[in-house]
């Protein structure tokens, strides 16, 4: 099992641009088979951070997701919203920043 954290840095006033796009990758992320949760949070100090915390079985099943249509289709829809994105991986051996 292993935790992804994404962090994705808006740029001020585009959070409702992205909200529909994001609606649409946790809805098809959750039907993957490798899919244990998939939830998006926001900053309730900062409204322009939104953070997602994934759960997966395991790195194939993560690898697999990013190679999905859903997910691209995401990336190119708030691409022009990002200031800045951090993904940290968690598993039981390590915290690695990818």
């Amino acid at each position: 099992m292993l935790y992804l954290i994404s962090t994705a840095h808006l740029k001020p006033g585009t959070r409702e641009a992205c909200l529909a796009p994001a609606c649409i990758v946790i809805e098809a992320s959750r039907k993957e088979p490798g899919c244990v949760s998939y939830d998006l949070h926001f900053s309730v100090t900062d409204p322009d951070k939104m953070v997602f915390v994934e759960v997966w079985k395991d790195r194939a099943a993560l690898d697999e997701h990013f190679t999905t249509p859903h997910f691209k289709a995401w990336r190119a829809a708030i691409a022009a919203h990002v200031v800045s994105r951090k993904l940290d991986l968690i598993t039981p051996e390590k915290i690695e920043g990818l």
